[in-house]
């Protein structure tokens, strides 16, 4: 099945997709303490590196398993439909697994760089690695301005393309609201 061209669409603003992704950020700290009360439950609270390690594992786990989900079912999560923001695959009526999977890898450069650098030096502080995460985010959020289309980097190697949706009218939602109450 064939989608319409996105390009036509639209590509939300840079701004509107860090928005965006703020929003994930409080939304992925619910589902990831969800996934930390489940580790510790089903681990007796073990807290040897190997079980740390782990944990870490099943949280790289547990996010890649919301993203892809979300992304190859609706081609959005919650945050990027308040946004109003999908992810496509140009030719595709939904994302592939490989491409959604690819994207949430490939996604990982928003962050994997300072995390590593900030290992390497053995960084203690809390602005320390606030100023290292910032500067990383800000360099990935720049390779929107090396793209035609205004996709970051991590789209554009995993064959995706964000969107902007439009606005839902009012009329629509109105006459949505009457469909329903008629059906229950």
């Amino acid at each position: 099945m064939q989608t319409a061209n996105p390009s036509a669409i639209g590509t939300p603003t840079i701004r509107r997709r860090l928005i965006a992704m703020v929003y994930e950020a409080f939304l992925l700290i619910a589902i990831e303490a969800l996934a930390v009360f489940i580790f510790i439950f089903a681990t007796g609270n073990r807290q040897e590196p190997a079980w740390r390690a782990g944990l870490m594992a099943f949280l790289f786990l547990v996010t890649g398993i919301y993203f892809v989900h979300s992304w190859r079912g609706a081609g959005f999560t919650l945050a990027m439909k308040t946004w109003r923001i999908k992810v496509v695959k140009v030719g595709h009526a939904k994302v592939p697994f490989r491409n959604a999977a690819l994207r949430y890898l490939l996604a990982w450069g928003w962050f994997a760089p300072a995390l590593a650098i900030g290992a390497l030096l053995d960084l203690h502080h809390l602005k320390e690695w606030a100023l290292l995460l910032t500067v990383g985010l800000v360099a990935w959020a720049l390779t929107a301005f090396l793209d035609k289309d205004r996709q970051f980097l991590h789209d554009r190697i995993a064959g995706t393309r964000l969107i902007a949706l439009p606005k839902v009218q009012k009329a629509q939602k109105a006459q949505a609201a009457q469909a329903k109450a008629k059906t229950t």
